[in-house]
């Protein structure tokens, strides 16, 4: 019977007392055999999770727990442990009933009990170019701090992350953001130099002045828009906090995905800043500039085409129920052209707003922020309702309306259909022949 150990990050956070659901298991012998032992005590499915490594995946249904099998590397489980990336990751214990004490060869116990990340060694950087963000990850998700070294051989190695691939640094970011010290753990990968290694675009926000309304750069203000977010997020309740627990995409609730776009928003802002002759700084354009540059970076990141397009559109619009604060009262007209304008994320980025808002702290602030949240809870409400139903069906179909009128489908039909849908919105008409009448006339304004 081959031997084989619990390793890694299961025995850290069982360390640490936190829930254990993710085992690495090392097998001195055919993984694949071991698996599927554990498969036949479990009843649970088992599957190859590498063939390239030999690795395999053992899911119990019944709690969730993974169990994933891989070969030992090395000839004793003493070297396997020296190939890992961090002391507190290096660590083992026997899986068999005797198992004994925890095989603990670099000090990894201690540097648990500490709240200290130490790379095992430059090599540990050398055979893994993600490595180095993944630092930044376990700090954001632990609480930990790296030593001395620790952070000048990551600093030194950062430039390599990419090397990786997209889809791995992206996994690296998502865990990252979604962490408890998600800001924190930014802060760190941006003072190693990891931010500008995976994500330039958000490292070109550094020593961006902005407008005397303002109280931070671009940067400053957006790592306070992040954790402004965080923070609504968490007092979301009832019909929003459902909807944004909603699966979106790429392992990413809503909510979830709108923490990333928190980050992206405003990375058009470094190619649009300008200076006016009265001194005032502008960005005109950034958020149309930065929509494209959210897709470039989605592209290499190799996000799917869902994500980006819902962080595209809060790029692009986060502005948008801001210039509405100077048009208030608001009639139901108003609060359908934003609802269309703002689809399919009228809802969330309702909630980026506040965020962008609660993190624009110069001058007038207080009465700016008390304006723009009033407003935003005026529309809260109708954007979650649109997203319920959707926007108003009308009582008579494009081909029915063309027939009454005597019109051929073509774009002054899609006009007439457009501002009947937006009529039909404000309660301005009740039935077939209301919207054909209302249609009528629009026509013949429209000729004359």
């Amino acid at each position: 019977m081959s031997r084989s150990w619990v390793v890694g990050g299961a025995l850290r956070d069982e360390l640490l007392g936190r829930e254990v659901t993710d085992i690495d298991i090392a097998v001195d012998g055919d993984p694949e055999q071991a698996a599927r032992a554990l498969a036949a005590e479990l009843r649970a499915p088992v599957f190859r999770l590498s063939e390239a490594f030999g690795a395999w995946r053992v899911v119990d249904r019944r709690d969730g727990r993974v169990f994933d099998f891989a070969p030992l590397q090395g000839e004793t489980i003493e070297e396997d442990l020296r190939r890992r990336d961090f002391s507190v990751n290096a660590m083992a214990r026997p899986r068999a009933v005797e198992a004994g004490d925890l095989i603990d060869p670099l000090g990894g116990r201690a540097d648990v009990e500490a709240g200290v990340l130490r790379v095992l060694g430059p090599e540990a950087y050398e055979n893994d170019p993600l490595r180095p963000l993944r630092l930044a990850r376990f700090a954001a998700e632990l609480g930990f701090r790296p030593d001395e070294e620790t952070e000048r051989l990551t600093r030194a190695a950062a430039p390599r992350v990419p090397e990786a691939s997209g889809e791995r640094v992206f996994a690296e970011l998502r865990r990252l953001l979604l962490a408890p010290g998600a800001v924190e753990g930014l802060a760190l990968a941006d003072r190693l130099g990891l931010v500008h290694a995976v994500l330039p675009e958000l490292a070109d926000l550094h020593d961006v002045e902005q407008s005397h309304y303002h109280h931070k750069d671009v940067y400053g203000h957006t790592l306070e828009v992040l954790e402004r977010l965080i923070e609504l997020e968490a007092e979301a309740e009832g019909e929003l906090r459902e909807l944004l627990d909603e699966p979106l995409a790429d392992e990413l609730t809503r909510g979830e995905a709108l923490r990333l776009g928190a980050l992206l928003h405003d990375i058009g802002k470094p190619a649009t800043h300008d200076v006016r002759d009265d001194g005032r700084v502008t960005f005109i354009g950034h958020d149309r500039l930065g929509e494209e540059m959210v897709r470039q970076v989605c592209r290499r990141l190799r996000t799917s085409e869902r994500l980006s397009r819902f962080l595209e559109s809060l790029t692009r619009h986060h502005l948008v129920l801001g210039f509405l604060v100077h048009e208030r009262p608001l009639d139901r007209r108003a609060v359908y052209r934003y609802l269309k304008r703002t689809s399919p994320v009228e809802v969330e980025v309702t909630l980026l707003s506040c965020a962008d808002r609660l993190a624009t702290r110069g001058e007038n602030a207080e009465r700016a922020i008390d304006v723009h949240l009033e407003l935003a809870r005026e529309l809260m409400p109708a954007a979650l309702e649109w997203r319920r139903h959707g926007p108003p069906r009308l009582p008579v179909r494009g081909d029915e309306l063309a027939a009454a009128l005597g019109m051929e489908p073509g774009p002054e039909l899609g006009r007439l259909l457009a501002e009947l849908e937006e009529a039909a919105y404000a309660g301005e008409i009740s039935g077939r022949d209301d919207a054909i009448e209302l249609g009528r006339r629009l026509r013949d304004n429209a000729v004359r």
